[in-house]
């Protein structure tokens, strides 16, 4: 109780801190408008050297050489007071300047936040949508998720990286908690990440790549903290502060980088391949734009606010890879993502080079281009595929989607049980798709060569179909005559069933419609027999019940054949052990019944006790599998728990259980849960080769759940399909047999999950079980 509230009070500290100082940091950044203009000192005047914003400067008659008078009021002769120009000479914000031009003129030039509309986006817009989005998602990942840990390291994670964007703008004006902030939290992120993945290695069981003591490695953000107030102090020093910082970054991401590509080299697992991917994709940008450029030439080749943004993707991409739980999936959209990235770079290649021979645009602005292209086709490209997935139906067609209303159509008549009905509804499913008023199905008599219709037109239907046609039309069947489309829907011994569709000289089908026609037509063949096969049993059922018979002849068939392979699997395992035993002990006892020498006797003796003991302890075990004695004496729990306690002694994993109390009403449930118990701790013993296997007996509403999990060698879907592999089979036939829900998870190497879900309601009927009784005892 007291952890859990001190976890709460600890996110709710790290969440008020984030929302006072990225208030106060957006609200430095918003103060004034951000200008970047580089002057010098000559003769006592300060002249414009270069404006950082070009279009701007332009657009207000400022050029290189005007000379600068004042700056939100401040004249010349006090401008050594403003902190950015008497160490830097940069004009960083400003509300208003007063400049004088060569040729005397002054100008007085108002600066709104809308007149650069580059730091107006990448300085005030962005940063301040990024920052509420962090909180939201912050919050969310609190409440949804539950793997503590690595999710509180994630909101930290998440929060500092936003920390770092938003201060950018209070940095870059100089602001003593902008530049704190700034430099501390793009370290502290880094090591927060290096913690994050150490965790994330437990988390899947593999060896850490790195030292271990991780919390040494928040010095380095503190040390941040100690230079940035030693800049603050000493302003002359800030640039070499800067680059040391951006140096330690550059470390720190190349051992990140280091650790997720030999990690993933060595244990080629998908997680760290797309974790891999998550972090690489956003860093490089910054990296080798921005980072190594400047501190290899102390100019960057794209700016800092551009190349944040691909930071940002960092924080949700974690979100989107590591709390999904279908990593399958996410295979999936990277193979998209490669196949629009190879389309999309091609393109934008070509237009960059159409760009630099017809345009004059700086490389800075190439640059900028080149990225806004290539997302954007990137995005293009996904939402095309979309849409087209979504209208591929209509896209020829104006009487909409066909494969949608296979589907529905299908579904629709699937919930019929009779014959009749289902025809029915196919008609009516027919007449509203295809938009006729006039279709029926006919009965062609075989016999007496007759014709029957569910239209009222049965004399214009017999007069002008043919009769040969309807005897040669088969499955798949659909021809035109000149009034009607007919096709073939289904035939027995007597009957020939056919659909038939009056055009009336002015309808044509067209190619979709025909096949999705053809199609219907064959699923509903499958249907008219499966159905035929349900009411022929049902019908049987009746009789029997009726009867008053034991069993159908094909059910005591089955029974029967079941039972001598379960007494033909018992009488194996007794063979191959408790019968091997007990020929051993024989053995020994003839060899002490002829021994001379007594001493040896009584120590072959003594053997020969322990053999037997355990040879009956094998025994006893058999029978409690056959007939768990303290099912009927002590009750479910008590059975299952000492159950538990074998599994323990036979285990080399870690066995976590969680059983709940049941209420339950039918005391057939307490021995299939018991069965499917013994069964699935069987198979980890046998084949999981697991570290950890969970299983959980849990009360729900209207019955009980069973779930079990491990994380072993897991196996092939499809070898559990096309065999009888590990006993899941017969899991399965125990839970179906009470109408309860089987649904199995696994793949080579990750392990199994199983769920089982079984709500007393809805268990089988006792007159079946009974006589599934009555076979057991005569057997």
């Amino acid at each position: 109780m007291v952890l859990n509230l001190f976890k709460k009070t600890w996110l709710w500290l790290a969440i008020s801190s984030y929302l006072i100082t990225g208030i106060y940091l957006l609200n430095i950044t918003y103060s004034s408008p951000a200008l970047n203009i580089q002057i010098e000192e000559k003769d006592g005047r300060w002249l414009v050297v270069e404006p950082y914003f070009k279009k701007w400067a332009n657009n207000n008659n400022l050029a290189s050489g005007d000379i600068v008078l004042e700056i939100d009021g401040i004249q010349t002769n006090q401008f050594n007071n403003i902190k950015y120009i008497k160490y830097y000479s940069v004009i960083r914000t400003a509300n208003e300047l007063k400049i004088m031009k060569p040729n005397g003129q002054v100008l007085e030039i108002q600066i709104k936040h809308l007149d650069i509309p580059q730091q107006f986006y990448y300085l005030l817009i962005v940063p301040a949508c990024y920052y509420v989005l962090t909180l939201f998602i912050t919050i969310y990942l609190n409440y949804k998720q539950k793997n503590t840990k690595l999710i509180n390291l994630l909101i930290l994670f998440i929060l500092t990286v936003s920390l770092a964007y938003v201060s950018s703008g209070a940095s870059s004006r100089l602001n003593a908690v902008g530049i704190i902030v700034n430099r501390s939290s793009m370290l502290l992120c880094l090591i927060l990440l290096i913690h994050f993945l150490k965790e994330y290695f437990k988390f899947l069981k593999i060896e850490w790549l790195f030292f271990y003591n991780i919390k040494v490695l928040y010095i380095i953000p503190t040390s941040a903290i100690l230079l940035s107030i030693f800049s603050i102090k000493y302003p002359s020093t800030h640039f070499q502060h800067s680059f040391i910082i951006l140096g330690v970054f550059f470390l720190l991401l190349t051992i990140i980088l280091s650790i997720m590509i030999v990690g993933y080299l060595k244990y080629r697992t998908p997680q760290l391949k797309i974790l891999l991917i998550s972090i690489l994709i956003p860093f490089l940008p910054f990296l080798f734009l921005y980072a190594l450029p400047k501190i290899s030439f102390q100019k960057d080749l794209l700016s800092a606010e551009i190349c944040s943004l691909f930071l940002m993707l960092i924080p949700f991409s974690f979100i989107f890879t590591q709390l999904t739980e279908r990593i399958f999936d996410m295979e999936y959209f990277i193979t998209r993502l490669r196949h629009y990235f190879n389309f999309s770079f091609a393109f934008t290649i070509w237009l960059m080079i159409g760009l630099y021979w017809i345009t004059d645009l700086s490389i800075s602005r190439m640059t900028e281009i080149f990225f806004f292209s290539f997302l954007s086709l990137i995005a293009l490209f996904y939402i095309k595929e979309k849409i087209d997935y979504r209208k591929r139906k209509i896209l020829f067609s104006t009487k909409g989607d066909y494969i949608h209303r296979l589907y529905t159509t299908v579904d629709s008549i699937g919930r019929v049980v009779k014959i009749e009905d289902l025809l029915e509804k196919f008609v009516h499913e027919v007449a509203v798709h295809l938009e006729i008023k006039n279709v029926y199905v006919l009965t062609y008599d075989l016999q007496q060569h007759q014709v029957t219709s569910t239209s009222q037109s049965k004399e214009y239907t017999q007069s002008q179909i043919d009769e040969v046609l309807l005897e040669k039309l088969g499955l798949g069947d659909i021809k035109k005559t000149d009034h009607f489309y007919i096709a073939f829907i289904h035939q027995d011994v007597n009957f020939k069933r056919i659909l038939v569709v009056d055009h009336g000289k002015s309808i044509y089908l067209k190619e979709e419609e025909l096949l999705w026609l053809e199609l219907l037509l064959l699923y509903l063949n499958n249907f008219i027999e499966n159905t035929k096969m349900v009411e022929e049993l049902l019908e049987q059922l009746k009789h029997m019940k009726e009867a008053d018979k034991s069993q159908l002849p094909w059910l005591n068939k089955l029974l029967w054949l079941r039972f001598e392979e379960e007494k033909y699997r018992l009488a194996q395992e007794l063979h191959d052990t408790v019968l091997q035993e007990q020929l051993h002990i024989a053995r020994e006892m003839n060899v002490c019944i002829h021994a001379k020498n007594s001493a040896d006797s009584q120590l072959k003796l003594s053997k020969v006790h322990d053999h037997m003991i355990a040879s009956l302890n094998d025994l006893r075990g058999y029978c409690e599998n056959l007939k768990p004695p303290l099912l009927d004496t002590l009750g479910l729990n008590a059975a299952l728990e000492k159950l538990i306690q074998k599994i323990h002694k036979r285990a080399d994993f870690v066995l976590v259980y969680t059983i709940d109390r049941l209420y339950l009403e039918d005391e057939r449930l307490n021995l299939m849960i018991y069965r499917l118990f013994q069964e699935l701790l069987n198979n980890a013993l046998k084949h999981s080769y697991a570290n950890t296997v969970e299983i959980h007996l849990l009360e729900n509403e209207d019955g009980f759940e069973i779930v079990y999990s491990d994380d072993g060698v897991g196996c092939k879907m499809d070898d559990i399909i096309l065999a009888d592999s590990m006993g899941i089979r017969g899991m399965q036939e125990r839970v179906q047999a009470f109408n309860g829900q089987f649904s199995i998870n696994t793949n080579v190497g990750e392990g199994m999950s199983i769920r089982i879900t079984v709500s007393e309601g809805n268990t089988t009927n006792t007159y079946g079980y009974d006589a599934y009784n009555k076979r057991l005892a005569h057997n």
